[in-house]
């Protein structure tokens, strides 16, 4: 495992990796108010077969922060991190709101796109159109009032860990590599490294007619991972299914654990990730 800086146009990100340089390259982003760090357990299961790269999306972990952080963003974060890297082509992987992003990345860009694994995730999270006045209200009014909320302060690290267990319902190894990575010294104890601006309301979202659209751009030959004990559903089985009904070639795997499955059960999901890389 080895620390890495990738200075972008915009920002300085943060990021772990795996495995030697002249492997096949596989750039892997985390979820929301995650960090690089939610893929230590399953990376060094693919780096004998690949070059494993987890960046810290800005914002979050050692990244540095940035003024707005509209999901589509997210887009222009990974190319540039590829950028960065010297990668004119790649896999992609994605959990989350990172595996949102990647959907998003693979069917904007699809000839930079080998593969696509996606954990949990397919597309962004939507909105009804006549729901944009009151999105853009929300989101305005909470950016307004961020800066006036005080940060929340941990005595130990392990009473942050403890509060990151109880919210992502996660085992104490997993909260706390992702914690570990995510907090940071403040007078009086520790607190998130995350930008608060995170947790605002996003201003705008695609409506779900909008994603089908993008979706069905995606090219890249896809594995869409699925828990169906997941606590966390973003969107529900019918939906999910009409996205997955417009990706062209896509194989869907469900596999036992939570959200953070890739964290809490990564044998299984690393072998499934190496069948479908690594298949010709």
């Amino acid at each position: 495992m080895r620390e890495l800086t990738l200075d972008l146009p915009h920002a300085r990100l943060g990021a772990i990796a795996w495995g030697d340089r002249s492997l096949p390259p596989l750039l892997a982003l985390h979820g929301w108010l995650d960090n690089a760090a939610t893929h230590t357990a399953i990376a060094p299961l693919l780096s004998e077969h690949f070059h494993v790269v987890a960046i810290d999306m800005p914002g979050h972990g050692r990244s540095a922060h940035v003024p707005f952080y509209h999901f589509v963003d997210g887009v222009f974060d990974v190319l540039a991190a590829a950028d960065a890297l010297g990668w004119q082509t790649f896999d992609l992987l994605g959990h989350s709101r990172g595996g949102g992003i990647a959907s998003l990345t693979a069917a904007a860009c699809p000839a930079r796109i080998r593969r696509l694994v996606l954990i949990e995730a397919l597309g962004a999270m939507a909105a009804p159109p006549d729901h944009s006045l009151a999105q853009l209200r929300r989101g305005t009014t909470q950016f307004q009032e961020i800066s006036e909320k005080p940060l929340r302060v941990f005595a130990t690290p392990e009473e942050a860990i403890v509060a990151r267990m109880k919210t992502g319902g996660l085992s104490l190894a997993s909260a706390e590599a992702i914690v570990l990575r995510g907090i940071k010294p403040v007078s009086g104890g520790y607190s998130w490294s995350s930008d608060p601006r995170l947790t605002i309301a996003s201003p705008q979202r695609f409506t779900e007619a909008q994603i089908l659209d993008v979706v069905q751009g995606i090219e890249a030959p896809t594995l869409l991972i699925m828990a169906p004990d997941s606590q966390v559903k973003p969107i529900d089985a019918a939906t999910l299914a009409a996205r997955v009904a417009l990706v062209r070639s896509i194989e869907v795997r469900e596999l036992s654990g939570g959200h953070h499955l890739h964290l809490e059960n990564p044998q299984p999901v690393a072998q499934a990730i190496l069948d479908f890389l690594r298949a010709d």
